[in-house]
């Protein structure tokens, strides 16, 4: 029996199942076209949030009020979801990590920008390098590509969710490159098709992913699960 089932939801948010504790990341559900759930119909005990544009930080409001999931964040984003009723948020920063009851969290560095919806400032973007039930799992979220993500891949990464959108993050070259330099066993796209100016095809990535390095590329439509 798996002990981690990940299921992509379009866009950079993922649910993941934790041997019954629900884990959500960057619930960008409301206005994208893509998504197959609905705000209202997903449930989470802990919502992740990479950083402040909106379409990561999304529904975060709406669905941590309405199942009283714990947000995690950075300290600014934080501070901001409070203001915006949120009871239960924990503040984090990059290169730190934290122990849940769940597995642990590290914020990873992510070239990016993180304003938002409303203009404020929402701290540095990030991403997150997960340890799940002994499974290491780093998104990626929003980013370009840095050199730093070799220490990542020093982790012994089993799965990397990489965005492959370019234009506002890494295209499937960097993307490629990230690759090399993460080592992973998995890899999953994300970031693509959303928007026009992030077209993408994922599945010529993936032939890509095989062809040139060790990594499996696995190709999820929005609703799949992967079990690790």
């Amino acid at each position: 029996m798996s002990v981690v089932e990940l299921t992509y939801h379009s866009h950079a948010c993922f649910s993941f199942e934790v041997n019954g504790t629900q884990l959500l990341i960057d619930p960008f559900l409301t206005g994208n076209d893509l998504a197959d759930v609905k705000a209202g119909e997903v449930e989470s005990d802990y919502i992740l949030v990479s950083h402040g544009h909106a379409d990561h930080v999304g529904d975060t409001v709406e669905i941590a009020k309405r199942t009283g999931a714990m947000a995690i964040s950075n300290f600014e984003i934080h501070n901001w979801l409070l203001a915006q009723g949120v009871e239960r948020a924990h503040p984090m920063h990059i290169g730190g990590g934290h122990d849940f009851p769940f597995g642990r969290v590290k914020l990873t560095i992510a070239h990016h920008g993180s304003a938002l919806p409303d203009g404020s400032y929402g701290g540095n973007p990030a991403g997150f390098l997960l340890t799940l039930k002994g499974k290491k799992i780093y998104h990626a979220c929003d980013t370009g590509l840095f050199y730093d993500m070799k220490l990542i891949g020093e982790e012994g990464l089993d799965v990397a969710i990489l965005p492959i959108g370019d234009n506002f993050t890494m295209g499937p070259d960097d993307a490629l490159r990230a690759v090399k330099l993460l080592e992973p066993k998995i890899v999953i796209p994300i970031h693509y098709d959303t928007f026009d100016v992030i077209s993408q095809d994922p599945y010529a990535f993936a032939t890509r992913v095989d062809a040139e390095t060790s990594a499996q590329c696995v190709v999820l439509k929005p609703g799949e699960t992967y079990r690790l």
